[in-house]
């Protein structure tokens, strides 16, 4: 019976590819899995001569393997964002919808997605989000001397819907003008809005009206823009909580009674020169 026969371990490099913490050659090739307390040990090489070769008890075996093998189980066990959507701008605007009032540019190639804008421009990402969900991207308000170089309004819409629209639709059609957006119903935050004065989150509430907390009315210098900084944007939506990040600080986070789950993405600026890059839509991590 396999419990009652002894093995044969041969010490050295182990060349199992799932324990390498073990420190032991197992003899035969087709050796498989380490999973700590679950492990039958397959036939090895049985014991031929006990002096010459150091053996161990099928106990021994399992007890020590389970003991080597469970840093590897933790480290599986370990949360990890899940990809759902990226774009990594080379290929177009196939994946967005935009909305500019005439005289700007929207351009998506060589890793870059380039917004100039001269009147309001919104461009939204075509496809839907549900909760819980991470977006993130890094996002440059350039200042360099061009036609549309102004430092303000990094802005963004999340998980946006239309009250007027059929449920799920995308929000689109619209001029561009701010006050088109007004009857949304979505998470907003307005970066360095009013010519750089002004750092505001909102949830409108779908009937036109944007309430606006005095905790989510920033003004201070460092909650406004620095202009040409490449900014890490970091957005997460889950257990009812919605939070804003920039450059690794959580600058706003509200957890909403009535919490929009699902819902599109879209960037928003007015008469400036933003640069995206890296914009990535995962499953974020549960809650620490």
């Amino acid at each position: 019976m396999l419990n009652t026969t002894r093995y044969l371990l041969q010490p050295g490099v182990l060349k199992s590819r799932t324990c390498p913490e073990a420190g032991f050659h197992f003899l035969r090739r087709n050796f498989v899995g380490c999973r700590a307390g679950s492990l039958t040990p397959p036939a090895l090489v049985h014991r031929r001569d006990q002096r010459s070769r150091p053996t161990i008890s099928t106990t021994s075996f399992r007890l020590g393997l389970g003991l080597f093998c469970l840093p590897l189980t933790a480290l599986a066990a370990a949360p990890s964002n899940s990809s759902l959507f990226a774009d990594d701008f080379s290929h177009g605007l196939s994946q967005w919808s935009v909305e500019q009032i005439p005289g700007g540019s929207v351009t998506a190639q060589n890793g870059i997605l380039r917004i100039e804008d001269a009147g309001g421009t919104t461009v939204w990402f075509r496809s839907r989000l549900t909760a819980p969900v991470e977006i993130s991207y890094e996002a440059t308000v350039v200042l360099q001397g061009g036609p549309h170089d102004r430092l303000s309004d990094l802005n963004c819409f999340w998980l946006a819907q239309d009250p007027t629209q059929p449920a799920g639709a995308l929000p689109a059609g619209r001029s561009g003008k701010f006050s088109d957006y007004d009857n949304l119903l979505t998470y907003y935050v307005g970066y360095g809005g009013n010519n750089n004065t002004t750092t505001r989150f909102r949830r409108y509430d779908g009937t036109g009206d944007r309430p606006l907390l005095p905790e989510h009315d920033r003004r201070d210098p460092a909650s406004l823009l620095t202009a040409n900084h490449a900014y890490r944007i970091k957005i997460v939506v889950r257990d009812g909580t919605t939070e804003y990040w920039r450059d690794g600080e959580k600058v706003f986070s509200l957890r909403d009674a009535a919490p929009l789950t699902s819902g599109y993405f879209a960037f928003r600026t007015v008469r400036s020169h933003l640069l995206i890059r890296n914009f990535k839509i995962t499953t974020p991590a549960p809650a620490p």
